[in-house]
């Protein structure tokens, strides 16, 4: 690299002794006011806020003028050198009239416009530098007709368009740089003319196409780099005879094939870059002949089999970088030798294995050892640390294991040490703390555990400490505040306990302090004021309590907090000092009060979480001004009032999450303002009315639950122009009307609750095409009717169905038995009737009870609720006929009672007038057609004072007398059948 600059260097010296050379030969008597003419006129065209060209007038000599060369006679101006000038404007025309122009470097200044015309009347011009401008356009035919022109250098400007094989013309051309451009086609073939061409610089622009193999006739080029193009094709093999290469960049385009053996007769070859392209297969082994090379890059390439090409020959390889491959194998025993220059040593991202190599102990000399994203395993050797040298050692992303050892501490110079994502076990070694120069330590995603050593705070050039996902446990040290230039503490995820450290305040260069995940209690000592750098802090998921210390409100740079998951109270006020919030996160604490309206100062705020809470009191107005806002949960606190109508300004609201407060109000109908929204969640709350129409703009809405409110009227039709909706849950209202069928639109729907609402109609049949459903559909507790249609078994993604409690009738529909995902299912109490689908016969009984007509397992069988329907039946009847018999029976009883009462007061009213005549009563004697009584008593016959009656042919005795003990018997004659004696 070295030999080249001095190769340009003296390249420009020769230039300019011979361009004054010309000019002390040249015998001219022209005059100069010409040329101070055109260069008046020129400098017309810029813009000089420096004053760099105030001396540029009539009045003084043209040769005396800044940035002037002119010839030894001074004659002619053979030089215009305006570099870093800050000049703008554009370049005049005016220029092609300096004929005797011969150096032109207008580079590094603010220049725009396109590069002038007519530049081909300047056949003396042998340097032409505009770097680093803004100039446009793409370069003139008529320049590649310079045929004394060594160095052209235009590049880092906005020039486009292709290279022309013109090009081919600039026979003498040593220097050609056109690198940060926007040039596009393909490289000319004609490039393989500049027989004098040292340089070739076309990085960074679009070129595409393959290197064409002509440019094997640039014999003396030194410097080829066309990085970062769209190169393609392979690597042509005739670069190998380009002898006098010394650095070779193609890095970042599309190459492909295989590594040339031919680059092996490059032998001057230094630098050789080919990372980040398609090569592939092996090494080749003849690249083993470059011994001059110091630098070799094939990183990020699709190369594959062993390493085995490094040999003892490439003592002067300071670079090799093979990282991002498809190496495998392991690292041979010949790797290293002792008189190796080895600095760097890249061998990360490939498929290497075996334990960690003690061949490369041998590299003494190396600085840097990358093997991280491999497959090596085993531990560590305790010889680690004959790399004394070593100021990165990165091992991540393997699987080594076992303990840490201790002689890492002897590796004095070591920087960087990256361990993460392995398994290393055990204890921190405290001989870490004797790494004076370490500034970062990854040590995340493995298994260390016991107490993170006090020793570790004498690292006092730690700027990164990360021990993510480890055991560690303990308290941290009391020390730490010895860490004064720490940048980032992140102990996540181990089993750390105990407060604080007061100390930590004292870390006034913290920026990071990712403590969550862990068992940490007490308060927030009140030293984190000093913390003045802190823009990240993360305290979730441990124990913290207490209010915070009102000293927070000091901490002007933060942007990110999250308290969440902790015992905090009181007042979130002292997390506000800041107005650069991006994110505040506090779920799950007990804070208390208002939110305050100094919230909506941080007017970057995209992120606030203040769900489960004990906060009071309406949503700030002032939230409008919230306008970058993504996430806005306010769920499960004591939220009231009404959902303020300035919230309509929020329009980036992803989430909106009000939930389980006691707002009121009706829906707002400005939420469909909200397009980018994706979460609506306003359920257990007050709000009444309707939903708003409007609500269907919201086409990126994925959940929508409305349940457990006030809210009543017609589901709306627009509802199915949410077609990103998966879940809909409006349970628990007053809603009324028939199902829209426009939710058949909603075709990414996999939860659907409609259920406890005063729902009437059909379930409509296009609700079988939302065949996405899969947690559940609920339309339970409602007034639906109807039977179920059999679309509803194309749902065959459900899991869960529930129609309880409704009207619905008819035979359970058999396309149901599609539903092979289904495990619960409940269409209780309804009125179903007929056979159950042979395929629900495993749900249990409370699935089908209350539907009297339905049969088949897991109810009684279809035959026996025939049966079972006929003796009901059979028995109806008997209880029929009882009925009318029970019925039959009482008429006549009462008839009875009726008759014998009107014979018993006639009677009474006889016995009374006959006891006038006689004491014993009065006798009679009845004569009928139909019959004869005869009665006695003993052998004497007698009529006994009216104890026997004859009523319809029936013989009632009621004894009066209880002095007549004997027996009494009385006779029926009957004159049409024989007698009959009754006692």
């Amino acid at each position: 690299m070295g030999g080249i600059q001095i190769s340009y260097l003296m390249l420009f010296l020769a230039l300019v002794f011979s361009f004054l050379a010309a000019a002390d030969a040249a015998s001219s008597g022209k005059n100069n006011s010409t040329d101070s003419l055109w260069l008046l006129r020129i400098k017309s065209g810029f813009v000089d806020p420096l004053g760099v060209l105030k001396n540029w007038s009539e009045e003084t000599e043209v040769c005396s003028w800044t940035g002037i060369l002119c010839s030894v006679d001074q004659t002619q101006v053979v030089g215009l050198n305006l570099t870093n000038s800050g000049l703008s404007g554009s370049v005049s025309d005016e220029l092609s009239n300096l004929s005797s122009l011969e150096i032109l470097d207008l580079s590094l200044n603010f220049l725009t416009g396109v590069i002038p015309t007519g530049l081909e009347k300047l056949q003396n011009l042998r340097m032409l530098l505009l770097y680093s401008n803004y100039i446009s356009g793409g370069i003139p035919e008529d320049l590649y007709s310079l045929r004394k022109l060594q160095v052209l250098r235009v590049g880092d400007n906005m020039l486009f368009g292709e290279i022309a094989p013109g090009i081919g013309n600039l026979t003498e051309l040593r220097i050609l740089a056109v690198a940060f451009c926007q040039f596009n086609g393909s490289i000319p073939g004609e490039i393989g003319k500049l027989k004098n061409l040292v340089s070739l610089d076309l990085q960074k622009n679009s070129l595409s196409g393959p290197i064409p193999a002509e440019i094997h006739g640039c014999i003396k080029l030194q410097n080829f780099a066309a990085a970062n193009n769209r190169l393609e094709g392979e690597i042509p093999a005739s670069i190998g005879k380009l002898k006098a290469l010394q650095i070779l960049n193609l890095a970042n385009n599309s190459l492909s094939g295989f590594i040339p053996a031919e680059l092996s007769h490059l032998s001057n070859l230094k630098y050789l870059n080919l990372l980040r392209n398609r090569m592939s297969g092996q090494i080749p082994l003849e690249l083993n002949q470059l011994i001059q090379l110091e630098k070799l890059d094939l990183s990020v390439n699709n190369l594959s089999g062993p390493v085995h090409f490094f040999s003892s020959r490439l003592t002067n390889l300071q670079t090799l970088a093979l990282s991002n491959n498809k190496f495998v194998g392991r690292i041979p025993s010949n790797f290293c030798f002792k008189n190796s220059s080895l600095q760097q040593l890249f061998l990360n991202g490939n498929i290497l294995s075996g334990k960690f190599p003690l061949e490369l102990l041998n590299c003494s000399s190396l600085q840097q050892l990358d093997l991280s994203d491999n497959n090596f395993e085993g531990e560590l050797p305790s010889s680690l640390d004959e790399l004394e040298n070593l100021t990165d050692l990165k091992l991540n992303n393997n699987s080594f294991h076992s303990k840490l050892p201790p002689q890492i501490g002897n590796m004095s110079n070591l920087v960087n040490l990256y361990l993460f994502d392995n398994m290393f076990t055990g204890k921190l070694p405290a001989e870490i703390g004797k790494l004076q120069r370490l500034t970062s330590i990854y040590l995340y995603d493995n298994m260390f555990s016991g107490k993170i050593p006090r020793e570790l705070t004498n690292c006092t050039s730690l700027t990164q400490l990360d021990f993510f996902g480890n055991h560690f446990n303990g308290s941290i040290p009391p020390t730490i505040g010895k860490l004064k230039n720490l940048i980032v503490l992140q102990l996540r995820q181990n089993d750390l306990s105990g407060p604080l450290p007061p100390s930590l305040g004292y870390c006034r260069k913290l920026q990071v302090v990712a403590l969550a995940d862990n068992k940490f209690s007490g308060s927030l000592p009140p030293t984190f004021r000093f913390l003045s750098e802190l823009y990240k802090i993360t305290l979730y998921n441990n124990s913290f309590e207490g209010p915070l210390p009102s000293s927070l409100s000091h901490l002007k740079n933060l942007q990110i907090i999250n308290f969440s998951h902790n015992r905090f109270s009181g007042s979130i006020s002292p997390l506000l000092g800041s107005n650069s919030l991006t994110a505040l996160d506090l779920t799950n604490n007990s804070f208390s009060g208002t939110i305050p309206d100094r919230l909506a100062l941080s007017r970057n705020l995209t992120r606030l979480r203040l769900a489960h809470n004990h906060l009071t009191g309406n949503i700030p107005e002032d939230f409008g001004q919230l306008n970058q806002i993504r996430f806005l949960d306010l769920s499960f606190n004591n939220m009231s009032g009404d959902v303020v109508p300035q919230l309509s300004n929020c329009r980036k609201l992803e989430h909106f999450l009000l939930s389980n407060n006691h707002l009121t109000g009706t829906m707002p109908s400005w939420l469909g303002s909200l397009e980018q929204l994706g979460e609506l969640d306003f359920s257990s709350n007050n709000f009444h009315g309707e939903i708003p129409a409007e609500l269907g703009n919201c086409s990126r809405l994925l959940k929508l639950s409305l349940h457990s409110n006030n809210l009543s009227g017609k589901i709306p039709d627009e509802i199915g122009n949410l077609t990103s909706l998966n879940v809909l849950n409006l349970h628990r209202n007053s809603f009324s009307g028939s199902i829209p069928s426009t939710i058949q639109d909603c075709k990414k729907l996999f939860e659907l609750r409609l259920s406890e609402n005063f729902l009437t109609g059909s379930i409509p049949s296009e609700l079988g095409k939302l065949t996405e459903l899969q947690v559940i559909m609920d339309l339970s507790k409602n007034s639906l009717s109807g039977e179920i249609p059999f679309s509803l078994g194309n749902l065959v993604k459900l899991e869960r169905l529930n129609l309880s409690f409704n009207h619905f009738q008819g035979e359970i529909p058999f396309s149901l038995g599609k539903l092979t995902s289904l495990h619960r299912l409940n269409l209780s109490n309804n009125n179903f009737q007929g056979k159950i689908p042979p395929t629900f016969s495993g749900f249990p009984l409370s699935s089908f009870m209350g539907n009297s007509k339905l049969c088949g397992p897991p109810l009684v069988s279809c035959l026996e609720s025939r049966d079972q329907e006929k003796n009901s039946l059979s028995n109806t009847a008997v209880v029929g006929i009882i009925v009318a018999i029970v019925f039959t029976s009482t008429l006549i009883c009462l008839l009875m009672i009726y008759l014998m009462v009107r014979i018993w007061s006639n009677w009474r009213r006889r016995v009374s007038i006959s006891s006038l005549d006689n004491g014993y009563g009065f006798g009679f004697e009845q004569k009928r057609s139909e019959g004869e009584i005869k009665w006695g008593c003993g052998e004497e016959k007698k009529r006994r004072n009216g104890e026997y009656w004859k009523v319809n042919s029936m013989a009632i005795v009621t004894p009066h007398d209880k002095q007549i003990s004997r027996t009494c018997i009385f006779h029926i004659k009957d004159t049409e059948s024989a007698g009959n004696t009754m006692a």
